[in-house]
């Protein structure tokens, strides 16, 4: 007989408030649903628990299996009290940590918004979402995600507190790292893609790629100079680009705009030969000389010197910014994207008629004497250390550090 109890004793379940243990359903009554759970008294479970409102109705008959929470050990009857709902709800909350530590991304129901942010809805747990922590477009209005299902991170959980912060930026963030990588293994350099612009900057435009923004440098606009970057694009604007850099490591893409269109720089020497009579618009005006545009995405330089036969002192003296002048083509060069023009060759007075100046020989790239426009030569060495023929429109696109 001590043998039987001692064996009884060890086949018994002690059981503590807060336990979550498995059962089989024994019968199930009008009021509760008896279970069997190894104690040496059936557990009971409250039908208003199979019943709760705005939930669906559960359903149990004998011999089904289920996990519980024991609410009380040991009732007045000597009964278990316990309870479907709470060890359901423990269960829930032992998956969030679990997915809190594998750091998986998850759907949120949102059902309202409060002073602090927003409360969601996360596998039946009522969970916080701060408004430092909602994504970066909605920042400013969180009644738009009222209502709407929205992927989130757990940030903490803390079971004793009935504490679930989630957020939906570092879903965001981590979302995109992914897509960002993804887009930089199947980009090449020289691939042609669509995108959204995303912003404008006084030094280019950001196109949105999905999973990554490239940069058109406001020199990679258009062949022709472009001073602001809102006279081409606007935010919104959906625009078809070619790839011409990547760097990974930075997360680096740089795009080009005006490589959609041929070069018109390649037939530069077809277009204006030597000798050559053709209009332009001043474009800006320098110590060396102006430049002037005779084509689309075309400019030459008009260099102090060639203005007249005569000495000219300040370049504006002659021409001002918005001045449409005939000039001749003196050189063209496609390598190094510079044309030289004249004004001077296509006026009446020339060598050997009471002026000075040199004599014109077509085909030859143009150089002005050391000195020419300033005495102190300053002028000829600022136009040989400045791009000729739109060269700063033109200029390889580099990227800054600060343009980020």
């Amino acid at each position: 007989m001590e043998d039987l109890l001692r064996e009884e004793a060890h086949v018994i379940r002690a059981l503590s408030h807060g336990d979550i243990v498995d059962g089989t359903v024994v019968r199930v009554d009008p009021d509760e649903v008896l279970v069997d759970i190894g104690a040496k008294s059936e557990g009971i479970i409250s039908n208003r628990e199979l019943q709760a409102r705005g939930e669906t109705p559960v359903v149990l008959n004998p011999g089904d299996d289920v996990k519980v929470y024991v609410i009380q050990p040991e009732n007045d009857e000597g009964n278990v009290v316990l309870s479907l709902r709470k060890a359901r709800a423990e269960g829930i909350w032992q998956k969030a940590a679990e997915k809190e530590e594998a750091g998986e991304i998850i759907d949120a129901e949102v059902r309202e918004q409060n002073k602090g942010g927003l409360i969601v809805n996360i596998m039946g747990l009522r969970g916080f979402l701060p408004s430092s922590q909602v994504a970066r477009q909605f920042s400013g209005n969180l009644m738009e995600l009222v209502g709407t299902k929205i992927p989130v991170k757990i940030l903490e959980v803390n079971r004793k507190r009935n504490r679930l912060i989630v957020s939906q930026r570092a879903a965001q963030d981590e979302d995109r790292a992914r897509q960002r990588e993804e887009l930089f293994e199947k980009l090449h350099v020289g691939d042609l893609v669509r995108g959204k612009v995303s912003g404008l900057t006084s030094y280019g435009a950001f196109v949105n790629l999905g999973g990554a923004d490239g940069l058109i440098h406001i020199s990679e606009l258009s062949w022709d100079r472009i001073n602001n970057v809102s006279d081409m694009l606007n935010v919104g604007d959906e625009v078809e680009v070619k790839v011409i850099k990547l760097d990974p490591e930075l997360s680096r893409i740089s795009l080009s705009l005006r490589q959609m269109s041929a070069d018109p720089w390649d037939t530069i020497e077809d277009r204006f030969p030597p000798g050559k009579a053709v209009t332009g618009e001043v474009t800006k005006t320098k110590k060396y000389g102006a430049f002037l545009q005779i084509a689309d995405g075309v400019e030459g330089l008009l260099h102090i010197s060639e203005l007249s036969w005569d000495h000219v002192e300040r370049t504006e003296d002659v021409l001002k910014v918005g001045d449409e002048v005939t000039v001749m083509v003196l050189n063209a060069d496609k390598v190094r994207r510079r044309i030289s023009l004249s004004l001077r060759q296509l006026q009446g007075r020339g060598p050997g008629e009471g002026g000075g100046g040199a004599e014109f020989y077509p085909g030859v790239d143009y150089e002005p004497e050391s000195g020419a426009g300033d005495a102190d030569g300053t002028a000829a060495e600022e136009r040989e250390s400045a791009p000729v023929g739109g060269g700063r429109a033109y200029a390889e696109y580099e990227d800054d550090d600060d343009e980020e």
